[in-house]
């Protein structure tokens, strides 16, 4: 039984064209007939989409209109569970393979439709279709007189517009027929109808979250610089760059980019950041290969800014409003407890005290 599936291995591989690599897969394309999908690269080698998210895009694009596509129904078909399928799901409606589109029916019911696109930037972009092509209408031929018409006259008169035909001259008629309309000249081409006005494409039916990759992207953001440059700050900064290839060789800069880097590194300086942390944040966590050391630098000192340091009025913590109270006071003629900033008589003794004394004028 090995021997025979060896023997078919190596059947299929002497029909590969081409030398076969020494390294790397090697592929035996045999020609599908029937059950398959055909699925585009841009699904199969997608640099942002996880193998589970195209894997369960490739499992709903194989199935036929109407199969349920839920979470549900997917983890019934397939051995991952809803939490990854899920995932997957919103892996490809923020691509735009996916969409929910809720309906509303007729009834008045709403209902969700799950929309699946194999190709979501032919949304985006749709082709137009192309105008068809009319062939050029033949030159006229002269025909002779006594020729009623011609034999291409012929084959385009059904192209023509069917003229009534003239009444006979037979035929009794109570009045005097009117006069028959002109024939049509068929010695000249028929005109040639205009073609048909190309109507305008259709709207997607969504538009993905993702902008497509020729969507103009942002200037990036400038290399900071302190705010006050100072020699010391320059000179903190120009050793800081020169020494980092001791630390990681990759960044063996050259004069150029140094002095090109120095304003970040003395913003972060002047900033109140260790030589040592900045060190440590610029030479961590490095790509492998690192291609362009002096890129990665300005992207780290531009991106990873720390904020300047509160002062010590900054991290005091904010006084409370204070609230005047204003005090107790006892009543001089009939000791009520009333508040006032200042001793004396209530209210009600104050308004006796001037009945009072109102009264004393009037009797006087």
């Amino acid at each position: 039984m090995g021997t025979r599936q060896n023997t078919a291995l190596a059947r299929a591989l002497a029909e590969v064209p081409g030398p076969l690599p020494t390294s790397g897969v090697i592929h035996i394309a045999i020609p599908h007939t029937d059950r398959f999908t055909i699925v585009g690269n841009h699904l199969a080698q997608h640099p942002d989409l996880s193998c589970t998210a195209v894997g369960i895009a490739v499992r709903i694009q194989s199935l036929p209109q109407g199969i349920e596509v839920g979470i549900k129904a997917l983890a019934a078909r397939c051995r991952e569970g809803e939490k990854r399928i899920a995932a997957a799901l919103r892996e490809l409606e923020a691509f735009g393979y996916l969409q929910r589109v809720r309906d509303r029916l007729p009834s008045g019911r709403f209902i969700t439709r799950t929309v699946f696109c194999n190709q979501p930037t032919a949304l985006v972009h749709p082709r137009r279709p192309a105008a068809p092509q009319h062939p050029a209408a033949p030159a006229p031929h002269p025909a002779p007189a006594q020729a009623p018409t011609s034999a291409p006259a012929q084959a385009q008169a059904p192209a023509q517009v069917p003229m009534p035909a003239p009444a006979t001259a037979t035929a009794p008629a109570p009045a005097p027929a009117p006069a028959p309309p002109p024939e049509p000249d068929t010695s000249a081409p028929p005109p040639v109808p205009p073609p048909p006005l190309l109507s305008a494409p259709p709207a997607p039916l969504f538009v993905p979250l993702v902008p497509p990759p020729t969507a103009p992207k942002p200037p990036p953001a400038p290399l900071p610089r302190p705010n006050e440059p100072t020699p010391e700050l320059d000179r903190a900064a120009t050793a800081l760059l020169s020494d980092l290839r001791r630390h990681a060789p990759q960044f063996t800069l050259s004069e150029t980019d140094i002095r090109h880097l120095v304003p970040g590194v003395a913003a972060w300086l002047e900033r109140a950041a260790h030589p040592d942390a900045i060190r440590r944040i610029l030479t961590t966590d490095l790509p492998h290969p690192l291609r362009h050391p002096a890129k990665l630098l300005k992207h780290r000192l531009t991106a990873l800014l720390p904020p300047p340091l509160p002062g010590a009025h900054d991290l005091t913590a904010p006084a409370r409003p204070r609230i005047a109270v204003t005090p107790l006071q006892t009543c001089d003629d009939c000791d009520r407890v009333f508040r006032s900033p200042t001793p004396g008589h209530c209210r009600d003794c104050r308004e006796h005290r001037a009945h009072r004394s109102e009264a004393t004028r009037t009797a006087a």
